[in-house]
């Protein structure tokens, strides 16, 4: 080895750099640099303070990227003699890996490696001249911290791009535009408008004003200006001090290159703090999303589970059919229903829709923030609830039905029991004193007059037993009835038409025997008086009739209509008429009974209990009780005319709305399929049906105040309209939820469409296309109808077998849920392709990576340090450790993370 090398052996190199690349004003570098020349402007060619600053400078600058390598240099000229620092310099810079060096310390050794560097430096498109590898292993001074410099421009300042500026004056470009607004500041160099160090405080405050108190800074004291920014550049900036606060200050001009390399340092470290604020925000905006996703999902939960719980509770309460015993507490019940009906249903009929309506915007955010569709916990679906709502609904009709069907099953016990009892009182009443009159001894020492009229009063009672045969029989019916119909008290009915059929039984056989015992005595005696007879055997049927017509004036009745009082009231008229005919026989019996008192005074009649005076007295009852059922008839007239008034007035209201509801309902339905007009327009205009429809209100209300009032009179029927108060009710509450349903469907459509960038002519268009192969007009298409809608706008599907394959995978894609339908939102989701900027997996994961510094992991104070504290500590309480070779403890996977906010594995 020599260690004199002569000129002729020494590498020469070349700087190259293109001029579009390094623009400079101050210094245009041309093909080649000639580093000979460098410093070359200055007085004495190598001016001591020029150099000074150059050496510091340059000395700081390498050491703040040799540092990354665990090295250091001292002195410029020296340290990279060997080239080994200098190639771990370039390594640092570039990013890149450079040639190993040499291992000998040999002088070839050290030339060598030295230009393995220039070499390197020579790839990166920088051509240097009259500079070899010798002249930096001899440690010349001038040539070092020319290739220093050379190496600054390229790797430092050259990059650096503004404006379409780029290089120096786009570093310049920087240094104005940040520092513009600060008084005092006016750079148009790096060496005069740096002197007085308020244009570095200036930059620092700009990027980070809470580290200095620009307004308190003077440009009377320059030392302090540059000692503050140089201060806190080092400690809070990590930006290593390159220059001296007195040579600046000392020195008529700062040296350019010295100024350029420090400002760069600047411009870098507040470019990487940009990159790390950037990523921060992405990542922000990327956990605010899924943190409402996530909210909105558990406020979906907690609606929808309260919801089937209390559907629940109603259908429990519901499927009780415990009857009551009374009827007051039937309609009891059925006022409680009647209210629940009115008060708490609706209010949940309101959470219902509005379950549907965020459950429908909830899957829109997640569709446009590229995040997988939201399953709800199994039976809590929308569909789970319809479905419950849809039972509930069919329990309240067969509950509804039950309670009236009670209600008349009541009222009809209520009235054959006091029909019961009424008949039974008249019968126990006739049957007073009859077995003691069968049972009588009477007939021993009788003579013959007395036994003939003993025989004939036993046939008159005979008669009177048989034609009360029939009212016991109806008793027993009735009792049946009563029985059948689980009447409460049926027990005590039981028991007294027991007593009354055994009695009737004893009545028989008395009868028989005493007609027996008259009969042998008939042989004996001889003597009748026919006239006595005769009364007795017109006395009793007419007693009979007057008993029976009494009964039948004080039946009681049940009715339900006008026309059913009005055919009680003839058949009471064709009574009425008959009375003349009755009146005969009454006249004819009380001229039997003033014959025999002309012919034996008042004495005792045998064949007969009856006396004219007991005729008489039931005939004048009888005549009283005729007004008074006529006066209960006519009021039971003019009830069932208020009645009737109550169905007319229910009808004509339930004819106006009734119409009215399925008319809007039709609008509705028409306005969703409609394709003229902006998506604006159609909500404003469901705004103003949802207005009317609810002023409507009120007409409901009224009517249910006359149905109140149909109720409260028993009327079950009503011939004067087909609706009811149940589909009033329902059309009107299917009326309310159907606007919900198409405001909340035209607000997602805008929703997709703002988000998409779609055109209101574009949305017309699928509209019109979604609309035509939508046969049934149900705002949604089955698989065939998707089909056919996209092979008709000219959707390449594939041919043969494969085609069912792809219409398949196209199905999962537009429809999720696998509900077997495409809604237009999905076929609109489908159909555009979103131009604007999305945050995906990829990019939420790079910007994670800046954070932490390019490495495959990332630490909780990383994340506390650049993301707000909230977003941080949902970050650290939802990352895995991270599980690679060479981490440190409590390292978190920051990648496993990205996959799992897109749904692409578990959070």
């Amino acid at each position: 080895p020599c260690d004199n090398p002569s000129p002729e052996s020494s590498h020469r190199h070349f700087l190259d750099v293109p001029q579009d690349r390094i623009g400079s004003t101050a210094e245009k570098m041309t093909d080649e640099v000639d580093i000979a020349t460098y410093g070359g402007e200055k007085q004495g060619l190598m001016d001591s303070a020029w150099e000074r600053q150059q050496r510091k400078t340059f000395t700081a600058w390498c050491n703040s990227h040799l540092r990354k390598k665990g090295m250091k240099i001292e002195e410029i000229d020296e340290d990279f003699r060997d080239g080994r620092k200098l190639l771990a310099l370039l390594e640092v810079i570039s990013g890149e890996s450079v040639p190993a060096p040499d291992k000998g310390k040999m002088r070839f050794h050290k030339v060598a490696n030295v230009n393995k560097a220039l070499a390197f430096v020579a790839s990166k498109g920088v051509r240097l001249v009259s500079i070899g590898a010798e002249e930096i292993v001899d440690g010349n001074p001038k040539l070092t911290l020319g290739m220093i410099w050379t190496i600054i421009l390229r790797f430092a300042i050259q990059d650096i791009s503004v404006e379409e500026l780029s290089s120096k004056e786009g570093l310049l470009l920087w240094c104005q535009r940040k520092t513009q607004p600060y008084k005092n500041v006016n750079v148009q160099n790096f060496h005069m408008s740096f002197k007085d160090g308020l244009a570095f405080c200036a930059l620092i405050h700009r990027h980070r004003p809470d580290l200095i108190d620009y307004d308190s800074l003077r440009k009377s004291n320059p030392l302090e200006n540059l000692k503050t920014a140089f201060e806190v550049a080092e400690r809070d900036l990590d930006i290593p001090q390159m220059l001296d606060p007195e040579d600046i200050v000392g020195t008529t001009k700062p040296d350019e290159r010295a100024v350029m390399t420090y400002v760069s340092s600047y411009y870098h470290a507040f470019s990487a703090g940009q990159a790390a604020e950037t990523a921060a925000k992405r990542i922000g905006k990327v956990l605010e999303v899924n943190r409402e996703n996530e909210r909105l999902m558990e406020e979906y939960e907690t609606l929808a589970s309260d919801l089937l719980t209390w559907i629940h509770e109603q259908m429990q309460w519901l499927a009780e059919r415990a009857p009551e015993t009374t009827l007051q507490g039937t309609q009891d019940k059925l006022e409680a229903f009647r209210a629940y009906r009115v008060t708490q249903k609706p209010l949940k009929a309101e959470e219902k829709g509005q379950l549907e309506m965020n459950f429908n915007t909830l899957q829109t955010r997640l569709r446009l923030s590229k995040r997988p569709p939201f399953l709800p916990t199994e039976g809590r679906l929308v569909s789970d609830v319809g479905g419950a709502w849809r039972r509930l609904e069919a329990s309240e009709k067969t509950y509804e039905e039950f309670l009236l069907s009670e209600v008349r099953r009541l009222e009809r016990l209520e009235h054959l029991a006091a029909k019961f009892n009424h008949k039974a009182d008249i019968h126990e009443s006739w049957t007073s004193g009859k077995e003691e009159t069968l049972q009588a001894e009477d007939i021993e020492g009788a003579n013959l007059a007395s036994i003939l009229a003993l025989i004939k009063q036993h046939e008159a009672f005979e008669s009177d037993l048989r034609a009360h045969q029939e009212r016991v029989e109806q008793l027993m019916a009735i009792a049946k009835e009563l029985n059948e119909l689980n009447y409460s008290a049926a027990d005590q009915v039981n028991a007294r038409c027991q007593e009354i059929n055994a009695q009737w039984t004893r009545f028989g056989e008395l009868s028989a025997q005493r007609r027996e015992s008259l009969e042998v005595a008939k042989a004996q005696q001889e003597r009748l008086d026919e006239l006595r007879l005769e009364f007795a055997k017109k006395a009793a049927p007419f007693n009979n009739w007057m008993d029976s017509a009494k009964e039948d004036l004080m039946d009681m009745f049940s009715v339900h209509s006008v026309q059913e009082i009005r055919d009680l009231q003839a058949a009471h008229v064709h009574f009425t008429e008959n009375m003349e005919q009755a009146r005969s026989e009454y006249d004819s019996l009380m001229a039997i009974a003033t014959a025999i008192s002309e012919i034996a005074g008042n004495s005792f009649n045998p064949y007969t209990t009856l006396l004219p005076e007991d005729v008489s007295d039931k005939w004048e009852e009888v005549i009283g009780l005729v007004p008074q059922r006529d006066l209960i008839l006519q009021k039971e007239e003019e009830r069932q005319i208020a009645n009737e008034a109550l169905r007319k007035s229910f009808a004509v209201a339930a004819n106006e709305i009734g119409p009215w509801i399925e008319a809007t309902s039709e609008r509705i339905a028409n306005l969703g399929l409609q394709v003229e007009g902006t998506l604006e327009s159609q909500l404003a205009e469901l705004e103003v049906v949802k207005e009317e429809v609810g002023g409507h209100r009120t007409q409901i209300d009224a009517l249910e105040q006359i149905n109140q009032q149909v109720q409260e009179a028993l009327i079950f029927d009503n011939p004067h309209t087909e609706f009811t108060m149940d589909t009033i009710r329902v059309g009107y509450e299917q009326l309310l939820a159907a606007i919900g349903r198409n405001v909340n469907d035209i607000k997602n459509q805008i929703l997709t469409r703002d988000s998409k960038g779609i055109s209101e002519e574009k949305m017309q268009e699928l509209r019109q296309s979604f609309n035509h192969f939508d046969k049934d007009k149900s705002g949604q298409l089955d698989k065939n109808e998707f089909k056919a809608c996209l092979l008709s706008i000219g959707y390449n599907l594939a041919g043969g077998d494969k085609e069912e394959t792809e219409l398949a995978k196209l199905m999962e894609v537009v429809d999720p849920n696998q509900t077997g339908y495409v809604t237009f939102e999905a076929f609109v989701d489908f159909m555009t392709k979103e131009a604007t900027d999305e945050d995906t997996v990829e990019q939420v994961m790079e910007s994670f990576k800046v954070l932490a510094g390019d490495k495959p992991y990332i630490t909780a104070d990383e994340l506390r340090r650049d993301l707000p504290a909230g977003q941080a500590e949902y970050c650290i309480a939802r990352m895995s450790p991270y599980e690679g070779p060479g981490a440190p403890a409590g390292a978190l996977d920051y990648q496993l993370f990205s996959n799992a906010l897109y749904g692409q594995s578990d959070l």
